[in-house]
C-alpha cells in the first residue's frame, strides 16, 4: 500500500528571503532522488515558481481550478520535462470569482497525498489569506528567514501564526546567509535559532547561481555551477526524508 503523502508549507514573514527559490531547489533535489513531487505556488496575482522551476508558461490550470472543481488534479499539473517526477501546479495569474476556501484545500491536499511523495507549498510572503490557504491542511511547515534583524523578527511573528503545528514538525531554514555579513554583525547561525525558536534544518548560503540560473531559464540542480546553495538544497532535501545530511553551518 502506497505511503501517505507530505504537505509541507513553506511560509516567510516578509519577501525577499528567497522562498520560492528554495521550493525549486528543494523540489528539484527531492524529484532527483527518486521521490514524486508537486510544488504549487500559492502565490495569486504575483506566482514565480514557474520561473524559477523554468516551466514558464507551460501550466494552463491553476489550484483553484482544481479545488474548485473545475478540472481534475492530473490534467493542471505540469511535469519537468528535465527532472522526472518533478511537477508544478501553478497559481491564479490574478484574483478572479469566488476564492479558494480553506475546506476546498484541505480537499486538495487530501487528493494530492495520495499522488505524491510531496507536496511542497510556496505560500506568499506576509500573514495573510493566501498564508493561512497555504498553511491551514499542510503536515509540516519551514520557515524562511535571512540572518538580518528584520527578517528574524518577522520569523518570530510568523512562528506564533503556526502554533497549531505539533512539535517536530515546523523547522528553521536561514537563507542567502553571507560569511563576511555574519563576521561583521558578530551574529552567528545560533543567533537566528534562538530568535526565531525553531529547531534548524539548513543553512543556503547567498549564491550567485541562482541568480544566473533564473536568468536562463534552467532550475538550478540542473544548471549547478559548481553551487554551494545547490548543495544546500540536496542535503535539506535528504533531512526533510528523513537522512542524515551536513547542516552547512556557516561561520
Amino acid at each position: 500500500m502506497k505511503t501517505r503523502g507530505q504537505c509541507i508549507a513553506v511560509v516567510s514573514g516578509k519577501g525577499g528571503t528567497g522562498k520560492t527559490s528554495f521550493v525549486s531547489g528543494v523540489g528539484s533535489a527531492l524529484a532527483r532522488n527518486g521521490h514524486k513531487v508537486l510544488c504549487v505556488d500559492c502565490d495569486i496575482g504575483l506566482r514565480n515558481l514557474d520561473l524559477a522551476l523554468g516551466l514558464s508558461d507551460r501550466a494552463l490550470m491553476d489550484f483553484s481550478d482544481v479545488a474548485q472543481g473545475h478540472c481534475s488534479l492530473d490534467s493542471s499539473v505540469v511535469e519537468h520535462p528535465n527532472i522526472p517526477g518533478l511537477y508544478l501546479l501553478t497559481a491564479p495569474a490574478r484574483s478572479r470569482g469566488r476564492p479558494v476556501s480553506n475546506q476546498q484545500m484541505r480537499e486538495l491536499l487530501r487528493e494530492i497525498r495520495t499522488q505524491f511523495d510531496y507536496c511542497l507549498l510556496d505560500a506568499p510572503a506576509g500573514l495573510g489569506t493566501g498564508f493561512m490557504l497555504a498553511t491551514c491542511a499542510a503536515d509540516r511547515a519551514v520557515v524562511v528567514t535571512t540572518s538580518d534583524a528584520s527578517s528574524l523578527r518577522d520569523a518570530q511573528h510568523t512562528v506564533m501564526e503556526l502554533n497549531r503545528f505539533p512539535l517536530g514538525s515546523l523547522h528553521l531554514v536561514v537563507n542567502r546567509v553571507r560569511k563576511k555579513m555574519l563576521r561583521s554583525m558578530h551574529a552567528t547561525i545560533d543567533d537566528a535559532i534562538d530568535k526565531a525558536g525553531l529547531p534548524l534544518i539548513g543553512v543556503v548560503p547567498e549564491d550567485d547561481a541562482l541568480t544566473l540560473s533564473l536568468n536562463r531559464g534552467v532550475p538550478l540542480l540542473l544548471a549547478d555551477y559548481g553551487s554551494s546553495a545547490a548543495a544546500a538544497y540536496r542535503n535539506i532535501a535528504r533531512r526533510i526524508a528523513g537522512g542524515k545530511a551536513p547542516l552547512l553551518r556557516i561561520r
